[in-house]
């Protein structure tokens, strides 16, 4: 019995020698999410609340596409009512000057001046030999996929584009110009959106029209001369864009935008 008793004293003592050589496991802080949860919780309250009041009853994240191309359409309304408007002003205002001219000898002078500048101002509509020029974006792959090396803006007409061909067509002598059946002239701005054409406060898609009376000869020639017409026929051939030119007896509308005058430089 005192053999055991020993044994049992001594056991236990190893025991304890044991547990002073092992590293004591650190004591066990609080979980942080004690704390946080109850702050989490009344942020998000906080932010439900300013949500809600904010949106007022609606969706903050409708889609407003709708209400966008309602508001483009909306507008495009306003300027055809406009034109009209406009038009039937300017056709009082001549029907005046006839009925003026016929007893008043100043104003049949002025208005037969006015009348010798009509058409070299644009204000006539033509009709002539010349060239038929039409840009188109690439057309595009059933599977969604571009072509090797392309990117989206490769496959599109550029303002620059446009611009390229109606700055060749009146290097090439061209007398009479439209733009998607309307007159523009030397001072016309020709600006895109995107893929679209905005030009005389009108919003026109590709492929675009571009219409010269002149010499289909000499037409030609500048198109061909044009640098910008080169890398655009270039991109043609990459990206198959659209480019044609076309030979025939053409016409173009009568100019009828503005005519305010807004600026004026005096020669020296």
């Amino acid at each position: 019995m005192e053999y055991t008793s020993g044994a049992a004293s001594w056991q236990k003592a190893m025991r304890r020698a044991v547990a002073a050589l092992l590293p004591r496991r650190p004591r066990q802080r609080r979980p942080g999410w004690s704390i946080g949860v109850p702050l989490i919780a009344a942020a998000a309250g906080l932010l439900f609340t300013t949500t809600a009041t904010t949106a007022g009853g609606t969706a903050l994240r409708e889609d407003r596409r709708p209400e966008l191309t309602q508001l483009i359409e909306d507008r495009r309304e306003r300027v055809a009512a406009s034109e009209l408007r406009a038009a039937r002003l300017r056709a009082e205002v001549e029907s005046q000057t006839a009925a003026l001219a016929d007893t008043d000898g100043p104003i049949s002078a002025e208005r037969d001046r006015a009348r010798a500048s009509e058409l070299s101002a644009g204000f006539t509509a033509l009709t002539g030999p010349g060239v038929t020029v039409e840009l188109d974006d690439a057309a595009r792959r059933s599977d969604g996929t571009l072509p090797k090396g392309a990117t989206n803006d490769d496959l599109v007409v550029h303002q620059g584009d446009v611009q390229a061909v109606v700055n060749a067509l009146w290097a090439g002598g061209a007398e009479a110009m439209s733009i998607m059946n309307v007159r523009v002239l030397t001072t016309s701005a020709v600006r895109c959106v995107g893929n679209t054409l905005l030009l005389h406060g009108r919003v026109y898609s590709p492929p675009f029209k571009i219409v010269a009376i002149g010499d289909p000869a000499a037409l030609q020639q500048a198109l061909a001369g044009s640098e910008g017409v080169r890398l655009f026929k270039q991109a043609v051939e990459h990206y198959q864009l659209g480019y044609s030119e076309q030979v025939s007896t053409v016409s173009v509308p009568a100019f009828e935008d503005s005519t305010a005058l807004r600026s004026a430089t005096v020669p020296r």
